[in-house]
């Protein structure tokens, strides 16, 4: 970026013309520099399209659920909108990623990024595995309670190895075997619980797991994104490169895509289901208003 700014010669009659090369040098940098330009397209595109959409349905959704007043959906729409902006601000600063002096920023967007991407994981799973006995505001503080446990102890972890230990857990450019251990720990636990909710799947326990196709797509699709990163670090961990074309391809996935999986998987069914008991209400209030005694004429 200061090499760009200083090859700027100081010539009036030029200024407007190297403005505008600078200008599209700056843009060149801030998209193809670390990753590259398609690395960075396929974050931020579909990140930005999923935020459109939100604030288009925003109005609709807010009626929804102040109509339906689910005190799970509210609090999970209010933290898919919270982890969505910051999750937007990752795939916007990836040259952070990259950039001297900004190093301590990066770590803690991408801690914080992470841990609320985790946070709705990690709820999830647990609303999941209660079944059709999770509602309730007693059920949706038990979840919480527990998921900010998991979530604060992660978080600790991950504060100590970064800013403790030096470890360079965020920036994908290190080879350090230490960090790739880690993250091969931490993609295996992720791995295993999702593994053991799809064997209750198959098994005389999926009477516990809530009827829904949708959640069954949604653990697979989990399962193979974590057993696809999984891979990817035992492979960065022994020195393999290919390992971090797969760890960045599901890093990609995950980032661009996990949030409109969540919400098509837990949200969708929820607003549709709250759409026909508007409309419900709606006839039966025009009805009570006598708006339809002429069709019995």
């Amino acid at each position: 970026m200061r090499s760009l700014l200083a090859e700027l010669p100081i010539t009036p009659s030029t200024g407007a013309e190297e403005i505008a090369r600078v200008g599209r040098g700056v843009a060149s940098w801030w998209l193809s520099d670390c990753h590259g330009i398609l690395y960075n397209l396929a974050l931020i595109i579909p990140t930005l399209l999923f935020v459109v959409y939100l604030g288009s349905q925003a109005r609709r959704s807010y009626a929804r659920l102040t109509y339906g007043r689910s005190h799970i959906m509210i609090a999970y729409y209010a933290l898919l909108w919270l982890v969505t902006i910051f999750n937007l601000l990752w795939c916007l600063l990836q040259t952070w990623q990259c950039t001297s002096g900004k190093e301590f920023s990066w770590n803690m967007l991408s801690l914080i990024t992470n841990s609320g991407l985790l946070f709705l994981e990690i709820s999830l799973i647990a609303f999941m595995i209660q079944g059709n006995n999770a509602s309730g505001v007693e059920t949706l503080t038990r979840t919480f309670v527990v998921s900010g446990v998991i979530i604060c102890a992660d978080l600790l972890l991950k504060v100590i190895y970064v800013f403790g230990f030096g470890l360079p857990l965020f920036i994908d450019s290190s080879h350090s075997r230490v960090k790739w251990g880690l993250w091969t720990v931490h993609k295996l636990l992720l791995t295993s619980v999702y593994g053991f909710i799809l064997f209750m799947h198959h098994s005389k326990w999926r009477e516990r797991l809530p009827a829904r196709p949708a959640f069954y797509n949604y653990i697979c699709a989990m399962l193979l994104l974590n057993a696809v990163s999984l891979f990817g670090c035992v492979l960065l961990g022994n020195g393999a490169g290919f390992g971090l074309w797969l760890y960045n391809l599901a890093t990609v996935c995950y980032h661009s895509l996990y949030l409109p999986l969540l919400y098509v998987t837990f949200l969708a069914d929820f607003f549709q289901e709250e759409d026909l008991r508007l409309e419900n209400v709606y006839y039966s209030e025009m009805k009570d208003a006598g708006f339809f005694d002429a069709d019995w004429d």
